[in-house]
């Protein structure tokens, strides 16, 4: 059991199927309208889902390594991480292939640059392993921000990915702050792209996200 700034209890678990509506909910009030490329775009309101975002969290859950920090009487879900299993690059190559499909052109230019961005490099051959630890979503709730939590979610991404025995964890860091936190669990910079010379075919920025939020960070960390 651990305490909040606020005195509260909070307690780590990883994220069963049962739970799976709820962190859906979670989402819909944080993760879904604040992340700054989301936010950048008008993705979605707060409160408000959005049926490809929903679709892509589920499929990572599923994946059974994701977590989450509840208070200690279980009524309160204070923040979660979400990842997923990373298969080689053909797995950006394919998802990337499939956007094509899908008419939300919000959804699509976040993605494409996700997934583009990713593609140019390639940590499976650079650390000779078969999979990846990905942490694709981490999320506080607004009452809970600024105790630690999302430092704590991370280490215990770490902890989940060594129970697992992965050997490498990587991150697509979208806004300052899990750039900061990540890089304060020993995270190291891979890739990079400033958001405001990310063009369009018209040498147009694609993104015009808020500060102090100016670029994309892909960020790893080996485990040994």
């Amino acid at each position: 059991m651990e305490k909040l700034a606020n005195g509260n209890d909070w307690r780590m678990e990883l994220i069963t199927e049962q739970w799976f509506p709820e962190v859906i909910q979670h989402l819909r009030r944080t993760f879904f309208a604040d992340e700054p490329l989301n936010k950048a775009v008008s993705l979605c309101r707060p409160g408000h889902g959005h049926t490809l975002l929903e679709r892509h969290s589920l499929s990572s859950l599923h994946d059974g390594i994701s977590a989450m920090a509840v208070t200690s009487n279980g009524e309160q879900m204070a923040g979660v991480v979400v990842n997923g299993i990373l298969h080689g690059n053909a797995d950006t190559g394919r998802a990337l292939e499939k956007l094509a499909e899908t008419d939300d052109d919000k959804f699509r230019k976040i993605f494409t640059l996700l997934y583009e961005e990713n593609l140019k490099i390639d940590l499976f051959k650079q650390f000779s392993v078969e999979k990846i630890f990905e942490i694709r979503i981490l999320s506080v709730d607004s009452k809970f921000r600024g105790q630690g939590l999302a430092k704590a979610l991370m280490r215990k991404s770490e902890e989940i990915a060594r129970n697992n025995g992965f050997r490498v964890m990587k991150t697509d860091a979208t806004g300052l702050f899990s750039q900061r936190v990540a890089s304060s669990l020993g995270f190291t910079d891979r890739h990079e792209v400033k958001y405001d010379e990310y063009l369009d075919e018209h040498g147009r920025p694609v993104f015009h996200v808020g500060a102090p939020h100016d670029r994309l960070k892909i960020m790893y960390k080996t485990l040994a």
